[in-house]
């Protein structure tokens, strides 16, 4: 079992920044996929990055050059850094993780955290 603990949202004006924070309990979190979602009002939750156990990350189009993620296992946790926040960011962002279990994998969210950016 996995439990995500997210924190760092809150309200910034366009063009500021944010520091996400995920940190996960357990042993497995150095073999698992970590990603960030986010989820806005009226729309379907969709990803924003990615990050694999051995580092490699993918990103949302909407967010390259902007956001970065990155994982320290010695504190398992994944941050999510967010520069020139734009209105369109606002949005309830969830930490996610995919853990290998034997031949299955196993996937856990965090309960979201708000982030509002005004203009």
């Amino acid at each position: 079992q996995v439990q995500l603990v997210e924190s760092g949202g809150g309200l910034v004006q366009a063009g500021g920044s944010l520091r996400l924070s995920c940190a996960a309990s357990g042993s497995s979190f150095r073999f698992s996929s970590m990603g960030w979602y986010r989820q806005a009002p009226g729309k379907q939750r969709e990803l924003v990055t990615r990050i694999a156990s051995d580092g490699s990350t993918n990103y949302a189009d909407s967010v390259k050059g902007r956001f970065t993620v990155s994982r320290d296992t010695t504190e398992n946790t994944v941050y999510l850094q967010m520069n020139s926040l734009k209105p369109e960011d606002t949005a309830v962002y969830y930490c996610n993780a995919r853990v290998p279990g034997g031949l299955s994998l196993y996937e856990y969210w965090g309960q979201g955290t708000q982030v509002t950016v005004s203009s």
